[in-house]
């Protein structure tokens, strides 16, 4: 397994439509696992949570501290864990909607589903505060 390898040695799989894995911490410091769409965008990650997401938005209001995981479960299996402070801002919000649903729901349905919020959301910006990414293509 290839290891400390940086997000460039990954970069086909962060434009692969697979749900990353978001963790948060709750009041009582046990963590929270969301599966969420992103997108990584100007070396970070962009998450977008609903007006109503009261979850992962006040837990990070609370703790900003988060991780997220983006893993293939295809051979030779890669993945990119970031740890970091997320921020949340309502700016943005309908870019990230629009371009993240039509990259999980196509271009059919994409534009429709982000077209049924009328009120701004969240964006969570995860940069990397400590990076961890790996694959397995020395082994193939």
């Amino acid at each position: 397994m290839r290891t400390n390898l940086t997000a460039d040695d990954v970069a086909d799989l962060l434009e692969e439509p697979l749900v990353a894995i978001l963790a948060t911490r709750r009041p009582d410091d046990t963590i929270l696992l969301s599966p969420v769409w992103f997108e990584w965008r100007d070396g970070g990650f962009n998450v977008w949570a609903s007006p109503s997401d009261k979850g992962k938005v006040g837990h990070i209001e609370r703790d900003p501290r988060v991780s997220i995981v983006v893993a293939n479960s295809d051979w030779p299996y890669k993945g990119i864990e970031v740890r970091g402070q997320a921020t949340l801002s309502q700016d943005g919000f309908f870019d990230v909607l629009g371009r993240t649903s039509r990259r999980y729901f196509g271009e059919d349905v994409g534009p429709g589903f982000a077209a049924s919020f009328t009120e701004p959301g969240y964006v969570i910006r995860i940069e990397p505060g400590a990076l961890r990414a790996w694959d397995y293509a020395d082994e193939v």
